[in-house]
């Protein structure tokens, strides 16, 4: 099975998807508890939301592995985004829920993180950089889109409820301002939703690595709360929620076209 699949487009725009993946090798699913071979906490159907990008000419990377394998939005060297703050690792130990990911005395050690990194990480990461680099290229400019989901509740992470939309800049370093003011414009007219930008979820690796916007690299990225597409228990897609979610969407990617 491939790493990742990249589909490539014209525009100056690359939709990338890092926790889409739901595959496990056997190996490690045999290691992990059953609970956990459910990967509960893949960004569920989140391909299929955005597919419609396509349509707007934009590039889509998506992974065929669930970041329990490994982190696609954790740095190689796996130092803490959060400090302070209950998170998960390059290679989790731990479940949203705060559950073990592993049974008793199964959890990976260095040398086997160090090869998932190489088998996993490094060929996404490789696939994105030159994915960014071709549409530079073309373009001069190119958004970098980091497309996110996560359930509405998660105590172990965050506390109450959060905001249907949450918009990641970074506070403010890996994106222009125009870009981030024209984005939050467009999530403050929808009276009917929340947002916020730069909350709990100010962007991950990614929109902090490649988000280099005086290098012509604008990356945003955004966590949407599940229940704005999905149900969040049977992890069941809902298109009567998700259409209007993406036509929200697809005005926040016009945004970025836009710019």
């Amino acid at each position: 099975m491939d790493v990742c699949t990249l589909h490539r487009g014209d525009a100056p725009l690359l939709v990338s998807l890092p926790h889409d993946g739901t595959a496990l090798p056997e190996d490690i699913a045999a290691r992990m508890t059953p609970k956990a071979r459910r990967v509960p906490d893949t960004d569920w159907h989140v391909a299929r939301l955005y597919a419609f990008a396509r349509e707007l000419g934009a590039s889509l990377l998506v992974p065929a592995y669930s970041r329990y394998v490994v982190d696609l939005n954790r740095p190689p060297d796996d130092v803490s985004l959060y400090p302070g703050q209950n998170t998960t690792g390059l290679c989790p130990l731990v479940q949203f829920s705060g559950e073990p990911v592993y049974r008793e005395g199964e959890a990976p050690q260095p040398d086997e993180i160090a090869a998932r990194v190489e088998r996993y990480w490094k060929p996404y990461h490789a696939a994105l950089a030159a994915e960014i680099e071709r549409l530079r290229g073309l373009h001069g400019r190119v958004v970098l889109w980091e497309g996110h989901s996560i359930r509405s509740v998660v105590p172990f992470l965050f506390e109450g409820r959060l905001p249907d939309f949450n918009l990641g800049t970074a506070g403010g370093a890996s994106c222009s301002p125009a870009l981030q003011q024209r984005l939050a414009g467009v999530l403050a007219a929808e009276r009917e939703r929340t947002h916020v930008v730069d909350g709990r979820f100010k962007g991950g690796y990614i929109t902090r690595h490649y988000g280099r916007p005086a290098a012509g690299v604008d990356a945003v990225q955004l966590e949407l709360a599940q229940l704005n597409y999905m149900d969040e228990d049977t992890f069941e897609y809902r298109p009567e929620r998700a259409a209007p979610t993406q036509a929200i969407l697809r005005r926040l990617l016009a945004c970025c076209l836009a710019h």
